[in-house]
């Protein structure tokens, strides 16, 4: 017979995490796992085309009638187009299609023109990311956890390394540039002895020719001789 006073076990109740229940590493597992969507300023436009619509819908319904679907249908690719980043890969979801992609297929990334993030997996194709734009690409490199290069520190690095090779050659420049100058004297004196060879060959030149003007004294000579014939 039981005592009155003997302890029962309390009963198990909705709110009590059962024994060995995974509830710590579910919620360490929704930490990792960040969803990328279309901007919300999107169903502005929405909005917009909503009312553009309506204008042409009310001057003719019976043939109009169905372009009141498109914002019903740009809603559901806002609603529907998203990239899922976590620690089994990233999910691409689109309006009539999803796909899986796990870590190991996915190489890196790169930023098209236009259009959105793409994806390069290890099969060399390429796949675009839904709703990564280049404004989000910051954000799914910082939940891939190191799994994604860093594009952003790749081109800074880049940027570095340009800036050091422009410095490099702008400090040799100015140091040829001041050799040139320390070079500029000895340069300028070798001009002057050749003016001073060419000077004393001048004069060289000059003493030479002077005999060459004395000829005009025969003539004055013979002159004179003929006036002596004359007189005689």
């Amino acid at each position: 017979m039981s005592s009155p006073h003997q302890s029962v076990p309390p009963g198990k109740s909705s709110h009590t995490a059962e024994t060995g229940s995974s509830t710590g590493s579910s919620s360490a597992a929704a930490g990792h796992r960040t969803v990328i969507r279309v901007t919300q300023l999107a169903y502005l436009g929405v909005v917009v085309l909503a009312l553009g619509v309506f204008l042409f819908v009310v001057g003719w319904p019976k043939l109009l009638w169905w372009l009141m679907l498109l914002p019903v249908v740009v809603v559901v690719w806002i609603a529907r187009t998203r990239t899922v980043v976590s620690d089994d890969g990233l999910d691409l979801r689109r309006v009539f299609s999803s796909r899986h992609l796990d870590w190991e297929q996915v190489k890196g990334v790169s930023i098209p023109k236009r259009g959105y993030v793409r994806a390069h997996l290890a099969d060399d194709s390429v796949v675009s990311l839904p709703a990564v734009g280049y404004d989000q690409l910051r954000k799914l490199i910082t939940a891939s956890q190191g799994r994604l290069p860093d594009v952003f520190a790749a081109e800074e690095a880049k940027r570095q390394a340009e800036w050091e090779a422009r410095r490099e050659a702008e400090k040799a420049e100015e140091s040829a540039q001041a050799e040139e100058t320390s070079d500029a004297p000895a340069t300028s004196d070798a001009p002057k002895t050749g003016d001073t060879t060419k000077t004393s060959d001048t004069t060289k030149t000059g003493d030479t020719e002077k005999p060459a003007d004395t000829g005009t004294t025969p003539e004055t000579g013979k002159g004179a001789d003929e006036t002596r014939s004359d007189e005689g």
